[in-house]
């Protein structure tokens, strides 16, 4: 089969690799959709360490193509989206509430990690009953797609967020995950949401879903804009959604005492993360930093699928470009090196 890998630090290309064989609990899917994410470029300039002829991606849709002897509830055939974290869930991480860190420290993050990932004509999914969705005929692999990851982490940026019901929320930075915080901010009950971005495009898309405000950081000084904006106070909630160490040091100076600072982020470059001393009451204002990895599994994916359902968003707004799996070379350029006014590629099959 054909696979778009990572050959070494900060090369990518094309090569031929068999096709995945599944385990007793295990499925192999057949690739239809897949959209290239930020992450994958973390990856290539060495943001998780070397990696030699690893396979690409993490957020895919596809079909089942074969499943292990013990998979009770999936088939060939199924229509399937596959979270981007596939936990180990008989983990002891999984059975204490954390399993995106089954297995250690980011653990369940196995595609384009510590296995291949999802630019491939298939791939393979661990413990297939608990990672596997079905989805609804009434969506298209251009929609579900967007579940695996942007809807699951820019949500988790909000739930994590301790967002009060009529509370303020800035969101810093409107990528693709930037832009589901949002949503998922308005989601959980906020009043108001200040979406900070520079790229008009981008700004236009954050209005769109639910931005109240923008605050555009080439001209003017964000701290400074968004404490006027909430008379002095700061925010309830900052969420960081860039993975930039002055973004989030611009989080944390945000948040009023007693507020969190919810980090979704990837943080792929330096080796440390600066909190500003003074603004963070020098380690006592009751400011929670609050961390986490992309939820995965069935269930979660479940329930996401049926938000799309409900018709409650629609991702596809998003997506700025789409090519062929064959012509992927091109298309993580444009992704990678953020060319056209990019946002989001989507990848056919």
């Amino acid at each position: 089969m054909k696979a778009f890998v990572m050959k070494e630090i900060g090369r990518v290309g094309f090569m031929d690799k068999p096709v995945p064989e599944p385990g007793p609990v295990d499925a192999v899917v057949k690739t239809t959709s897949a959209l290239i994410c930020t992450s994958d470029s973390h990856t290539v300039q060495g943001g998780i360490g070397p990696r030699e002829n690893l396979t690409l991606g993490h957020e895919a849709v596809g079909i089942v193509h074969a499943v292990g002897s013990e998979v009770k509830d999936f088939r060939p055939g199924d229509r399937v989206l596959v979270g981007a974290i596939t936990p180990d869930w008989g983990d002891l991480a999984s059975q204490n509430g954390f399993p995106s860190q089954s297995g250690g420290p980011l653990g369940g993050f196995k595609f384009a990690n510590g296995k291949d990932g999802v630019f491939a004509d298939y791939f393979h999914v661990n413990d297939a009953d608990a990672n596997l969705a079905r989805i609804p005929d009434t969506l298209g692999d251009d929609v579900a797609v967007y579940c695996a990851d942007m809807l699951s982490t820019g949500f988790m940026g909000a739930e994590n967020g301790n967002i009060p019901i009529g509370g303020t929320v800035a969101v810093l930075a409107q990528g693709p995950v930037g832009l589901m915080a949002t949503v998922g901010a308005r989601f959980r009950g906020a009043g108001r949401v200040i979406g900070v971005e520079s790229v008009p495009s981008r700004q236009k898309l954050a209005r769109e879903y639910g931005a109240d405000e923008i605050v555009d950081f080439t001209s003017e000084d964000v701290v400074e804009r968004i404490h006027e904006l909430t008379g002095g106070q700061g925010v309830d909630t900052a969420i960081e959604a860039l993975g930039a160490d002055i973004t989030f040091q611009t989080a944390v100076k945000v948040t009023k005492p007693g507020g969190t600072v919810s980090v979704i982020g990837y943080f792929g470059e330096g080796e440390f993360v600066r909190i500003p001393r003074v603004e963070w009451g020098v380690g006592m204002a009751d400011k929670t930093i609050a961390t986490g990895l992309c939820p995965g599994g069935r269930l979660r994916m479940e329930r996401l699928l049926r938000v799309l359902e409900a018709e409650r968003l629609d991702p596809t707004p998003m997506t700025t470009h789409t090519f062929h799996f064959d012509d992927m070379e091109r298309a993580f350029e444009v992704a990678d090196k953020k060319l056209e006014d990019v946002v989001k590629v989507l990848i056919t099959f």
